[in-house]
C-alpha cells in the first residue's frame, strides 16, 4: 500500500453534489471505497445520492473487508492527480 493518502472528493456525475470526502492511496482510478477511509459522508449510508437518488455503488467485500464498489460512469472526482 501506498504511504502517500491525498484526500479527494466524489461527486455524484447526475446532478454534481458532493458524495463522500476520501483519503485516496495509490496513483490508479477509483475502483472502490473502504468505509474506514471516508472523512465526510453527505449519503445516507444507503450508496445513494441524497439529491437525485441515483445508486452509485454496491456493497461487497474486497480483500477480507468491506468495500463500496463504484458503478463506471455514476462518480466523478475532484482532487485526483493527472498523468
Amino acid at each position: 500500500m501506498s504511504a502517500e493518502l491525498r484526500t479527494i472528493s466524489i461527486h455524484c456525475a447526475r446532478c454534481r453534489s458532493l458524495l463522500y470526502r476520501y483519503r485516496k492511496g495509490g496513483r490508479g482510478g477509483l475502483v472502490k471505497c473502504r468505509p474506514e477511509r471516508i472523512t465526510e459522508d453527505r449519503t445516507a449510508g444507503d450508496l445513494r445520492c441524497p439529491q437525485c437518488g441515483q445508486e452509485f455503488a454496491r456493497a461487497v467485500t474486497m480483500g477480507g473487508g468491506p468495500a463500496h464498489k463504484i458503478i463506471r460512469g455514476k462518480v466523478y472526482t475532484r482532487g485526483m492527480s493527472r498523468k
